[in-house]
């Protein structure tokens, strides 16, 4: 049977390490069938599929497993029997804690900040330094033009025309984001439309501009530094700096509020001090 479905997921259009990962759930699932006292045939029976992994999940958590490898190995099992024409098993999945999405702590900022300090590049300070105070998206910061940045003595502004969903937003640029465009306005010497330009003098890809903020943080010494990180470190911080969720949402391109709100929850270093700020003296 597992040589069956590895048949079918090599026909499949699943990336290798997923397949990998499925094939060793099954696997896992199909040997906890083998001893399981499960009525009827799992394998064929739509009803018996649906208890058998039901009592898998079950014993998943009995076993210790967390909710989210608990959903992981529902969804390896989901496909088995998707492959084999039963399709998903009528079983719910774990409820997951909620959590802040990952943003950088106010040490990381700082070193963060100061690596673009001592980037040589104007350009890839310019990228840090929008993606950290303007929470643009790497596609968002990719497709800039120069016309898109308004900048003036003591002010500008950065405007996303197709940011995701086709939403459109202005984001007012940070002091430190102004000046870190133009000095690398001055520095780019190009007729292009693009704002950000690669060594050919043609517009910078979101893939290497992905790969510009990786390096920004191997020299802050931050590991797994993507663009989505600064962007949510540029909305955490507005949510607890005290800013209106609603301004927040708008800043961000965000459609929904619950989306915005994600950033007002407690993270692992808020729960690690919230217990550490007991009293400890009677």
């Amino acid at each position: 049977m597992i040589k069956t479905y590895q048949d079918a997921l090599d026909r499949s259009p699943l990336s290798a390490s997923t397949k990998r990962i499925y094939r060793s759930r099954v696997a896992g699932f199909l040997a906890w069938l083998v001893d399981a006292e499960v009525e009827g045939d799992p394998l064929s029976d739509p009803f018996a599929r649906d208890f058998a992994v039901r009592d898998y999940r079950t014993h998943l958590k009995e076993t210790h497993h967390a909710p989210a490898s608990v959903n992981a190995a529902l969804a390896a099992v989901d496909h088995f029997y998707s492959v084999r024409g039963l399709g998903p098993a009528n079983a719910r999945r774990e409820a997951l804690p909620q959590a802040a999405p990952r943003a950088l702590d106010p040490g990381d900022q700082r070193r963060f900040l100061r690596a673009l300090e001592q980037t040589e590049g104007s350009r890839d300070r310019a990228i840090g330094l929008l993606g950290f105070y303007a929470g643009l998206r790497v596609a968002e910061l990719a497709a800039l033009n120069v016309d898109d940045v308004v900048l003036s003595a003591r002010r500008g502004r950065v405007i996303v025309w197709h940011g995701k969903g086709d939403i459109y937003r202005e984001v007012p640029l940070h002091p430190e984001a102004r000046k870190g465009v133009t000095t690398w306005l001055k520095a780019r010497q190009s007729e292009a439309d693009a704002l950000l330009l690669n060594r050919r003098g043609t517009r910078l890809s979101s893939r290497s501009v992905g790969g510009v903020v990786v390096k920004l943080g191997e020299l802050a010494g931050i590991d797994g530094l993507t663009t989505h990180v600064l962007r949510h470190t540029f909305g955490t911080n507005l949510i607890r700096q005290g800013t209106d969720v609603v301004l927040v949402a708008e800043l961000m391109g965000h459609r929904r509020l619950d989306t915005t709100r994600r950033y007002s929850l407690p993270t692992t270093a808020d729960r690690v001090r919230a217990i550490e700020g007991l009293p400890v003296e009677g």
